[in-house]
């Protein structure tokens, strides 16, 4: 058998690009105490983070990276996380390297330590929702969710040291917030500069390596 020819420069053992290589990366972070957010947050993506995190927790004391670039989902899906960084014995730095748009502020705001990355973009805005049913079920439907959007603004107010009234405002708004801005806003401690660097807050820094 002739042997398979392969681009110079490539190693031999390059693994494709496929879920099976996205499987090797998430266990290759999760080995370094870094935990991954993407995509649309949603029940199974906040389960998933959500244990990754309970379980770095019961396995060291180090602190765990939370990298997190996600977007829509809903305001349980959020709570679940924040719950769990809420009562983590570790500390958690979160790392915005993307976008956080709705529910997923909140993940980035409660964070021990957030930064985010020089062109990552936030948007404060209400979840959507939909609902079917009788007009009672409507009923007792839009006042949970009322209750539940009333206590996301109080917590990502309590994490950003803002009025409560302000973030509502913003968040029916739809306020967008570049990574300056967010750091103004209270959102981030800090945006990362080249090269993994983050300033200004002391001790090791949030970025890319281990």
């Amino acid at each position: 058998m002739s042997p398979v020819w392969e681009p110079p420069g490539l190693p031999p053992t390059a693994p494709p690009l496929s879920d099976e290589w996205g499987a090797v990366v998430r266990d290759r972070l999760f080995q370094h105490r870094t935990v991954l957010l993407r995509g649309m947050l949603d029940d199974g993506a906040a389960t998933r983070a959500a244990a990754e995190l309970m379980t770095l927790d019961a396995t060291g004391d180090a602190r765990v990276t939370f990298h997190v670039d996600a977007w829509g989902g809903t305001l349980e899906a959020a709570f679940a996380v924040m719950d769990v960084v809420d009562l983590l014995g570790v500390p958690v730095h979160v790392l915005c390297s993307g976008r956080a748009d709705g529910p997923a502020v909140g993940i980035v705001a409660v964070g021990t330590r957030r930064a985010c990355t020089p062109h990552a973009r936030f948007r404060l805005r209400d979840a959507e929702t939909a609902m079917h049913g009788s007009a009672a079920d409507l009923s007792r439907f839009a006042e949970h969710h009322l209750e539940q959007v009333r206590r996301f603004h109080e917590r990502v107010a309590a994490a950003v040291h803002q009025p409560v009234d302000v973030v509502a405002a913003d968040c029916a708004s739809g306020r967008f917030l570049t990574a300056q801005e967010a750091l103004a806003y209270g959102l981030v401690d800090e945006v990362a500069a080249p090269r993994g660097s983050v300033y200004p807050l002391p001790g090791r820094t949030v970025g890319f390596k281990p």
